[in-house]
């Protein structure tokens, strides 16, 4: 009998009158010390007495449970802090039983800035203290479609603040009445700000109170003979009231619902969440889980409401099609006063509903028409380059710079027939002779694979390299320094005239060229990878190139003109003095405000 067999069963009552009700973290250990799931919780003691008790919320939590041979704690100060320890723990232990939403993070907000003048933007990533956010939306056609409804009606700017700062004339959206044109100062600041506190209200889902406030406004002006301001509310609440009708399905109610739609198919599992804001239904998103056991729709359900709504606002109802209670009882975990979550009950309820198992059909039947069909890519790849196996992991790199400045080189990983950006790296490249690619493609090449030779990263089964046969051949030389020669690796030359369909494939022995032609499904795979790698590595080089010319110039700071330069440099002896200043020495400037000194210490860092 193993040491493992032999280990007494773990004794959960015992253990549970340790654990604090503090917020942090826990991770389930099973045998060989394995971590089976890690889950964070704002009360310790409460959240994991409900895995130990005499009925689970689904199968797959019995499964792990019934394998827990020990528990692990680990009390944070907030949860905040447990969200971020949770984050890093799965990242880096991959537990079994961890169902993981990846697409989940990306939804797009819209952004009213903390500026003097308030901007209207699309967002994506981390909040900026001192704006606000709105969302989130399913998708950019959402975000794009409020944006313009928001410039017809209240006509707030969208322009960056470099350009903002530098007009001196209206531009094209003033002329068309799709801005005010506070940049030339054609609307008082406190009307401007009435008409974005408007557009806040209006996004919060008050729309019907806004379009009462701009019937108010209206008879006013026309009771004080101001007729063009009536005209100019006349149209603004026409627009409302068309958005307001123009509904998918007409709920008569300014409401925020989220629908949650858990369908089953094939083997396959499909969260599907519909957003609902004001009234108005913005489309939907479909969601599959990886990484993990998943036992069923509901299962996956559960773990996408513990996962989505601990990042992002909880509207004032959540619809479900299946699991209610234990939906119910994750959203008390993860709030206080949780929304409420109901089953559809009235008829434009159920149209929603309706729509959202649909479309998570269909997104089940498309998903498995992909796998197919990047299966037979695969497999035409494997026979095209003569190799054992289809090439399950493939590694593409390439190199972008302009003229030899700020050079950056990518990284793009394709699992399975299918883009895996979380894998996704750029290396900045440094100490090489300006342009010269091939010393770029060895730097980038030795930083990854020196790694993977150290026994610390996946080792591909092919490399695809963005080049001929000098990157190549640069490749092969460092892969044999490593010890790695033996993975397959080919590049991808461009064709004449840089025409898609005309690409060869370069390997690295005596091979001639090869040249599948356009219509050659493993050419298509080899394209998709090869222009993913080429839109990162340009994407890191014009941040990279834009943030290295604007921390080299005060002048295109925005907000810093002609009077705070002069002042900045003198009172710091120069633009490397200013570099090396503090936000606290720089606020010690004459004219510049603690805002400012954090913008410019942000642009200069």
């Amino acid at each position: 009998m193993s040491d493992q067999d032999s280990r007494p069963p773990f004794d959960a009552r015992s253990f549970l009158k340790t654990v604090p009700e503090e917020p942090g973290v826990y991770r389930m250990i099973g045998a060989e010390d394995k971590v089976l799931y890690v889950g964070k919780a704002k009360n310790l003691k409460r959240r994991v007495s409900s895995y130990f008790q005499r009925t689970l919320s689904s199968p797959r939590i019995a499964m792990m449970v019934a394998q827990v041979q020990r528990v692990d704690i680990t009390a944070t100060r907030s949860e905040a802090e447990a969200l971020l320890l949770e984050n890093n723990l799965i990242k880096s232990l991959a537990p079994r039983y961890n169902i993981l939403f990846r697409d989940d993070k990306s939804y797009p907000y819209i952004e009213l800035s903390g500026d003097e003048f308030p901007r209207l933007a699309y967002h994506r990533g981390a909040f900026a203290r001192g704006a606000r956010y709105f969302g989130p939306f399913p998708n950019a056609w959402a975000v794009r479609e409020s944006i313009q409804l928001l410039q017809k009606t209240f006509q707030l700017r969208t322009c960056e603040n470099s350009v903002f700062q530098n007009r001196s004339r209206p531009c094209l959206l003033q002329q068309i009445k799709r801005c005010t044109g506070p940049c030339v100062g054609l609307i008082e600041k406190e009307a401007y700000l009435a008409d974005v506190k408007l557009a806040g209200r209006f996004l919060d889902g008050q729309g019907s109170e806004v379009i009462d406030d701009l019937t108010a406004r209206m008879q006013r002006a026309a009771e004080n003979l101001a007729f063009e301001e009536a005209a100019a509310c006349r149209d603004q609440i026409r627009v409302l009231q068309a958005v307001l009708h123009r509904q998918f399905v007409d709920s008569r109610k300014d409401e925020d619902v989220d629908v949650l739609a858990a369908v089953e198919e094939d083997g396959l599992v499909c969260i599907n969440i519909a957003m609902v804001r004001g009234g108005r239904h913005l489309g939907d998103r479909p969601q599959f889980p990886s990484g993990a056991v998943v036992s069923g729709a509901e299962d996956g359900l559960l773990a996408f409401v513990e996962q989505h709504y601990a990042e992002h606002p909880m509207p004032g109802k959540i619809l479900v099609n299946l699991g209610l209670e234990p939906v119910r009882e994750t959203l008390l975990e993860l709030s206080e006063r949780p929304p409420a979550a109901t089953a559809p009950r009235f008829a434009s309820e159920r149209a929603w509903m309706e729509m959202a198992e649909k479309n998570a059909r269909l997104a089940v039947q498309a998903k498995a028409r992909d796998t197919g069909r990047a299966e037979q890519r695969l497999e035409a790849l494997r026979e095209a380059l003569d190799l054992a196996d289809p090439p399950m992991r493939i590694e593409c790199f390439d190199i972008s710079h302009t003229m030899g400045e700020a050079t950056v080189a990518s990284c793009v990983v394709c699992e399975a027939g299918a883009m895996k950006r979380s894998e996704y790296r750029r290396y900045n490249i440094t100490g090489i002779t300006p342009g010269d690619d091939f010393a770029a493609m060895r730097q980038v090449l030795e930083r990854r694979y020196g790694k993977v030779a150290a026994g610390e990263g996946i080792c591909p089964d092919l490399i695809l390299i963005d080049g001929g046969r000098g990157q190549v051949s640069a490749a092969r030389g460092i892969l044999a320094e490593v010890g790695l020669e033996a993975i397959a690796m080919v590049g991808v030359a461009k064709g004449e005239g840089r025409k898609a369909g005309l690409e060869t494939l370069v390997f690295p022995d005596e091979r001639e060229p090869l040249a599948l032609g356009g219509a050659h499904a493993a050419l298509h795979l080899v394209q998709e990878i090869r222009d993913e790698a080429h839109r990162f590595a340009i994407t890191g080089h014009r941040a990279k190139r834009g943030k290295a010319r604007i921390g080299s110039r005060l002048e295109d700071i925005p907000g810093v003109g002609p009077t705070r330069r002069r002042n900045l440099l003198a009172a710091f002896g120069g633009l490397d003095g200013v570099k090396a200043a503090t936000v606290e020495d720089l606020c010690r400037v004459e004219g510049v405000s603690r805002k400012m000194a954090e913008q410019i210490y942000s642009a200069l860092h």
